[in-house]
């Protein structure tokens, strides 16, 4: 685990740093090949420099964002913001399902809207493509832009 979200998990209250543990360990175990660190004071995961899921500590709550999870199409996440992100809640470590979670996470590595660009597209948001990578290449997702939306 990246030590800068170590050091926040740990930070927080007993129940809340388990539920961070969690997250940022299947995080890690299914985007091995994402970047991660703190981003405005929270845990965030990138792809090719677009952030694709993030958590942070709520007053009642912990919540995990995935910036293109209204595109995922699961009952399990809920819109949150005007853009294409959606979040869960955990209160308890024991709410976090792992099969749900892991599937989650393979949407997000699938299903990405440009975030990375959006300040210099005045907000507009471009669908992103997982480009094909040959059997020879390291296995880390490279993005091309799509003509489909």
């Amino acid at each position: 685990m990246n030590a800068e979200i170590a050091a926040y998990n740990k930070s927080l209250s007993g129940n809340d740093c388990e539920i961070c543990d969690k997250l940022a360990s299947v995080i890690d175990r299914v985007l091995k090949e994402a970047e991660s660190r703190i981003w405005h004071a929270h845990p965030v995961w990138f792809l090719d420099g677009n952030p694709v899921v993030g958590y942070s500590k709520l007053k009642d709550s912990v919540r995990l964002l995935f910036w293109s999870g209204q595109s995922f199409d699961e009952p399990g996440l809920q819109p949150e913001g005007k853009f294409k992100a959606a979040d869960a809640r955990f209160t308890s470590v024991k709410e976090i399902k792992v099969k749900d979670l892991t599937r989650w996470l393979r949407k997000a590595r699938e299903i990405q809207w440009d975030y990375k660009n959006i300040v210099k597209r005045k907000g507009v948001l471009e669908r992103l493509k997982p480009v094909t990578v040959s059997a020879k290449a390291p296995a880390v997702s490279s993005l091309a832009r799509s003509s489909h939306q």
